[in-house]
């Protein structure tokens, strides 16, 4: 049973996320929150699988709430995937860098909900290749702190492309498509990235793919 908090102000939205999902087998919403502090407390009070957050909120923000939960300790059994929408792009990036497992658009369709929850309960991350790049492409400019290049020593020549295919939002079957190798061996290099570079996720390994230079916004866009 995948275990999710929905935190959103719109008391209707939070309802009909909640029709949705327990109209789903295995699928157990066992909070709701109205903001971001709300959020944190519900999702220390149940450890959920998930917490489903939207990004504008009153009082704590989401995002403000997704850092908090991400640096809790005792939350690191829990995702968090955030809601947003295009006219909202400039939290992207802040999500990425502070460890959001993906993200949901709210015009998308319900079924993609009930997907992008399962996937981040066993530990994906939702990177939804034409929602990435996009994303990603339009922020990774903006003046951030950067991760010295040289964080990157420690990749082989084979890991270095394949992160940059990671930070083009590909996904491990595409991966090994396009470097001819085995699904199973694209999921092996991906694994060691995350040992490697003490990545989070997926998303963080995109962040760091960007952030040392090694994939620019252009490179993104021919991938």
């Amino acid at each position: 049973m995948i275990r999710v908090v929905l935190a959103d102000d719109q008391q209707l939205i939070r309802a009909g996320l909640r029709v949705l999902l327990e109209t789903e087998d295995g699928f157990a919403v066992v909070g709701e929150a109205a903001d971001g502090a709300q959020a944190v407390a519900l999702a220390r009070e149940t450890r959920p699988d998930v917490v489903v957050m939207d990004v504008r909120m009153p009082g704590v923000d989401g995002l403000s709430a997704l850092e908090t939960i991400v640096a809790d300790a005792g939350l690191a059994g829990t995702a968090v995937l955030v809601l947003t929408t295009f006219d909202l792009d400039e939290y992207v990036y802040r999500a990425l860098r502070a460890g959001a497992a993906g993200f949901l658009l709210k015009d998308g369709e319900p079924a993609d909900l009930v997907r992008a929850i399962a996937l981040v309960a066993r530990g994906e991350a939702l990177l939804a290749p034409a929602v990435t790049r996009r994303l990603i492409a339009e922020f990774a400019g903006r003046p951030e702190p950067r991760v010295p290049a040289a964080r990157l020593d420690v990749l082989t020549p084979r890991e270095r492309e394949v992160l940059a295919l990671v930070g083009g939002g590909l996904t491990n079957d595409e991966i090994a498509a396009r470097l001819v190798i085995s699904p199973a061996t694209a999921r092996t290099h991906v694994g060691r990235l995350l040992t490697k570079l003490d990545a989070r996720d997926r998303v963080q390994l995109v962040v760091v793919a960007y952030e040392s230079g090694l994939i620019t916004p252009r490179c993104a866009s021919r991938m």
